[in-house]
């Protein structure tokens, strides 16, 4: 399945299950893409590093970074960004990027 289809049927799930159902801001939907990323910090700060369950639902930092992008996904196919074509534009433009970006160190 391609980046694009993936988006389509995430935003599809998102829109079935309610998350649509009201406006929401630009700035809450960055600060859950976020918060979704802190929940990946703390699994890393627990060693929750690989899947496990609790019950039925699966956690642990794979499925923090699974739910990061999730939201990206999601948020991208509401305002029409073609998150494929904007992955492959990045990732060509880095490979002519210098090591390290010129020295940055973190």
């Amino acid at each position: 399945m391609r980046i694009a289809s993936i988006q389509k049927e995430i935003h599809r799930t998102a829109k079935e299950k309610g998350w649509w159902d009201l406006p929401r801001s630009d700035g809450d939907c960055i600060a859950l893409m976020h918060s979704e990323l802190s929940e990946a910090l703390e699994d890393i700060r627990n060693s929750k590093l690989r899947i496990y369950f609790e019950g039925d639902k699966p956690t642990g930092l794979p499925i923090e970074l699974a739910d990061c992008i999730i939201r990206i996904l999601d948020y991208a196919e509401k305002h029409s960004i073609n998150m494929e074509d904007a992955l492959y534009a990045k990732m060509k433009y880095n490979e002519t990027r210098p090591y390290r970006h010129g020295g940055k160190a973190l």
